[in-house]
């Protein structure tokens, strides 16, 4: 590796030596060649597992139907759908007028969009008021820095305007040409102003309609179910606050719906005379209550649903007739339906011990069928129309898996460890037969921040594990939100390590209930559950065999000091702002990067994506150079940069899928089911 003079960092009176610090250098031709060095590498020292690689991809590939569908859902007399083609990549998006039998319109097709890309990707997109012209954003770097396009599906004609520089946040006018869009910081890439656009106008003359000039604070815009309301929204990691302009009127001012407050986070829709607000004043896991369109101040509120200690309050859905939320009780989502009129309503029931449901596509008012999905360890993503006044329940539409699945062939199960007074829930799920006498290789994978949880849903290629005797489990740890607020406030700022302790007793207690043992024990995360990877490689080497760290958040203490890179800013409240010695000083005992020693390490795979927006391509690449450097056994440390891509890693259908078989060769031949077949 190419050795450079090192840099000498300093805060809070302490110097700290990052030699690797002049990998950011990301035009450097000396950077770029060691990154294909390293995938080279990465490429030698596996090129004995090249054909089970291939064999998985094919394998992957085999179970998902060649050509598929989405199904349907209506909007303005329009039924709107996307649909893969047999041996292509990209989805199509298209629609049918009035019925299901009418001729296709094909909007979208993003395989002629992504030709000559490396990649390429559709973000938001948006039909205008009179259903004929389509707004669309596309990303072919993977920054996701989007580009707004215009395409008239009346002529199928493109539009010479375009808005580069955009981000994916869309919402049309009810005028049929006015078009309101957000775009970013060019270097920080902070979603920060709020634009207005009038088709056929040059989108440099665009009227700037809202500023987010507080840096922690990020902007985006939408239009509500009713149509009736342009919102346009500033969030940060503790508070939101919302602006509304009337959709028939949108050279009108934007009025401040409720003025931002420090831990004062909600959320709101409409519905005829009255804004509905989800709420945590005075509410910890929320509360939905309604207020005045006119009159929205707290003092005028009347609540709908109260809040519970041991309930979180996620979501809600707004009909003519109902109120559909979405519930949270012991980790798992509970869907409620309440009627308008009065009465209890009911609840619907889900009889696996762990699952994944909500809503589904919902955008009409006046109908009494809420569409939701459901998923779990076993089944198929399904999608289902609930009849809210009947409480009937119709299934539209389960996930195809070719290859002779069957669900009855695998034992999903809902376990608890015991971590530092607290019940961790871990989702496992397995192939019947399997025995429980720790001699099983076992992944476990963890996430654990943002408030974001990590449900029990269903993944057909990770059925290339399971059928060669994997256990597959997810540790729910604090910093996700799967048991309420208070699980993420446990798992986040001075609490950090809650996360890391969280993981490592639900990898002890799998072990001590003879699922698994150390020597075939596997770890995974990605991005922020990278930043776990690193720490738990760190803190109890010992006790995995093998870790695969994706796109990691591992250079915390760094990055958090440099408010130039992106989400740096906006994420003060989730990691702290080192500039305080106390945050610093937490951050850096746990930091990853940081805390590298010489000592022994399992066998890592990980990976980057140069053109990352959300972590910098240089976190992982420093530590992997570190790694390098310090650590003393002679386990497998691979290191893969995606040289065209960005978090997301590759686009495409199937593509991505290649990136898989990659890492599940690494787990099996580590594990000593490489030569199985499933």
């Amino acid at each position: 590796m190419l050795k450079k003079i090192p840099t000498i960092l300093e805060k809070h009176g302490r110097k700290r030596i990052d030699p690797y610090y002049w990998l950011r250098e990301r035009e450097n031709p000396e950077v770029l060649a060691y990154l294909r060095a390293e995938n080279e590498r990465a490429e030698r020292e596996t090129a004995h597992l090249r054909a089970l690689e291939d064999a998985l991809f094919e394998e992957i590939k085999a179970r998902f139907k060649p050509a598929d569908q989405s199904v349907p859902y209506r909007k303005c007399g329009y039924f709107y759908y996307t649909r893969f083609e047999e041996g292509k990549e990209y989805p199509i998006l298209a629609r049918k007028r009035g019925s299901l039998d009418a001729a296709e319109e094909i909007m979208l097709d993003g395989n002629e969009l992504a030709r000559g890309h490396e990649f390429f990707s559709i973000g938001g997109w948006a039909v205008s008021s009179g259903s004929d012209v389509l707004a669309y954003a596309t990303d072919t770097v993977g920054r996701r820095v989007y580009t707004i396009h215009f395409k008239n599906l009346t002529t199928g004609e493109t539009l010479d305007e375009a808005i580069p520089e955009a981000t994916e946040s869309l919402a049309w006018a009810n005028d049929n040409r006015t078009l309101f869009y957000a775009k970013q910081d060019p270097v920080t890439l902070r979603s920060c102003r709020i634009f207005r656009h009038a088709l056929g106008s040059d989108p440099s003359r665009d009227v700037l309609v809202f500023e987010e000039t507080d840096e922690t604070f990020s902007t985006y815009v939408f239009k509500t179910k009713s149509n009736r309301f342009i919102m346009i929204v500033s969030s940060q990691t503790l508070s939101q606050e919302c602006r509304y302009l009337e959709a028939d009127d949108p050279e009108s001012e934007p009025r401040l719906l409720l003025a931002r407050q420090r831990d004062h986070e909600y959320y709101v829709e409409h519905f005829e005379d009255r804004f509905l607000i989800r709420t945590n004043r005075g509410a910890k896991n929320f509360r939905l209550v309604a207020a005045p369109v006119e009159h929205p101040a707290e003092e005028n509120w009347v609540e709908i649903v109260p809040h519970r200690e041991d309930v979180l309050l996620s979501d809600f859905e707004v009909f003519a007739r109902h109120l559909a939320v979405e519930e949270r009780r012991r980790g798992l989502v509970h869907i409620r339906v309440i009627p308008w009129s009065g009465g209890a309503g009911h609840e619907l029931v889900f009889d696996e011990p762990s699952y994944r449901a909500g809503f589904g596509d919902n955008p009409e008012l006046d109908t009494a069928l809420l569409r939701i999905e459901y998923t779990s360890m076993k089944t198929p993503v399904s999608i289902y129309d609930h009849d809210m006044d009947t409480g009937e329940r119709r299934l539209l539409k389960r996930e195809e898996v070719l290859g002779g699945f069957d669900p009855d062939d695998y034992v999903a199960e809902r376990l608890y460890a015991q971590a530092d007074g607290v019940e961790v829930p871990i989702s496992i799920v397995y192939r019947r037969g399997v025995e429980k006498n720790g001699r099983n290789p076992l992944l476990l994978y963890g996430y654990g921040a943002y408030g974001l949880s990590t449900d029990a849903a269903f993944s057909s290629p990770r059925l290339s594990l399971i059928d060669r005797g994997f256990v597959y489990a997810i540790a729910h740890v604090r910093g996700g939100q799967e048991l309420g607020r208070s699980w993420y406030e446990d798992g986040k700022l001075l609490k950090k390590k809650n996360t890391f302790t969280d993981f490592i007793a639900c990898a002890e207690h799998l072990i001590r209930e003879g699922y698994t043992c150390p020597d075939l024990l596997f770890a995974m995360g990605r991005s922020a559950g990278g930043l776990l990877m690193g720490a738990i490689a760190n803190m109890r080497p010992d006790l995995f065999k093998g870790i695969v760290a994706e796109v990691p958040f591992v250079d915390v203490v760094t990055t958090m000091l440099d408010p130039s890179v992106p989400l740096t800013t906006g994420e003060y409240d989730e990691w702290g702002d080192p500039n305080d010695e106390k945050y610093f000083d937490y951050m850096l005992s746990y930091s990853p990067y940081d805390n590298v020693e010489a000592k022994d390490y399992p066998h890592m795979l990980i990976t980057a994506g140069l053109h990352d927006s959300q972590v910098q391509y240089w976190e992982p690449a420093k530590w992997v150079a570190k790694l390098r450097e310090l650590k003393t056994d002679r386990n497998r440390l691979l290191f893969k940069t995606n040289m065209e891509a960005g978090h997301g890693g590759a686009s495409g259908r199937f593509r991505r899928y290649r990136e898989t078989a990659f890492c599940y060769a690494f787990l099996l031949d580590l594990a000593g089911r490489a030569g199985r077949t499933s």
